[in-house]
């Protein structure tokens, strides 16, 4: 079984953190940086982005099953969970297959339901751009322009660009399997399913990816959660209110 790419820095308790569709563990490297003064903060990069591996299977059953192979390669019986959106989805359901390996939890914008796919004009964008044709970010920025028109996003995506050979730029994550794939990332966590692993949630009050019904359903499948609100702050509420997101999880992780 292959192993899931990271950066690990600090020392201390494990502290795993998971990013978004279409992240990758670098998007987190200030917030790591800020956790790795009393951790050691493991950047992951999950199947089919960022450095990790390529691979046709996608779903959150396959990602828990990489965290679990990852944590038995590096020998960590347990770990704080923090993630992000469809990393988010992923700490949720390791913590009620495997509660016993996450000690505390936080779910950054995400709740446990299912969300319809809405990713369609980035997936356009993406596959618009020719690497054959193209030589540089600026011209595939270019191509993004037409279907993206926030440059936050953009740039975001761009950062999945590198150079696979000298004059041959690619994506770093498997476009291919995570078009093919997309209905998995939206799937709800398993109706029935409860954890009691202490969780913070955390939803960006710009976003709307959380909602307030959404409180309810957090509540239930998480009966020892707590939600807050990041002001200020859409979807990308780590980038964006950085310094509130870092205050809540370092009083969240004190008090529990």
């Amino acid at each position: 079984m292959s192993l899931l790419h990271s950066r690990i820095q600090g020392s201390g308790h494990p502290f795993f953190i998971l990013h978004g569709f279409f992240g990758m563990g670098d998007n987190w490297k200030s917030l790591a940086n800020a956790f790795s003064s009393q951790y050691e903060v493991h950047l992951i990069d999950q199947r089919n982005h960022g450095r990790s591996f390529h691979s046709e299977d996608f779903s959150y059953e396959h990602m828990v099953e990489d965290l679990v192979h990852y944590m038995d390669h590096y020998d960590i019986p347990t770990a704080i969970m923090l993630g992000h959106s469809m990393g988010g989805k992923t700490v949720m359901l390791m913590s009620v297959e495997y509660p016993e390996r996450v000690d505390r939890m936080i779910v950054a914008d995400i709740a446990p339901r299912f969300y319809p796919p809405h990713h369609q004009f980035i997936l356009e964008a993406l596959n618009e751009v020719d690497f054959s044709s193209v030589s540089s970010r600026t011209e595939i920025d270019d191509i993004f322009k037409k279907h993206i028109p926030e440059y936050s996003i953009r740039q975001f995506l761009l950062k999945n660009v590198y150079r696979k050979e000298r004059d041959q730029l690619a994506y770093r994550f498997n476009l291919e399997s995570l078009e093919e794939n997309i209905h998995e990332v939206g799937v709800e966590l398993p109706p029935q399913s409860v954890s009691d692993v202490p969780a913070l949630f955390m939803r960006g009050v710009n976003s709307g990816y959380v909602t307030e019904q959404d409180k309810t359903l957090i509540r239930n499948h998480f009966p020892e959660s707590t939600v807050v609100d990041i002001e200020g702050a859409g979807h990308w509420l780590h980038a964006e209110n950085p310094e509130d997101f870092y205050k809540n999880v370092v009083q969240f992780l004190e008090n529990h």
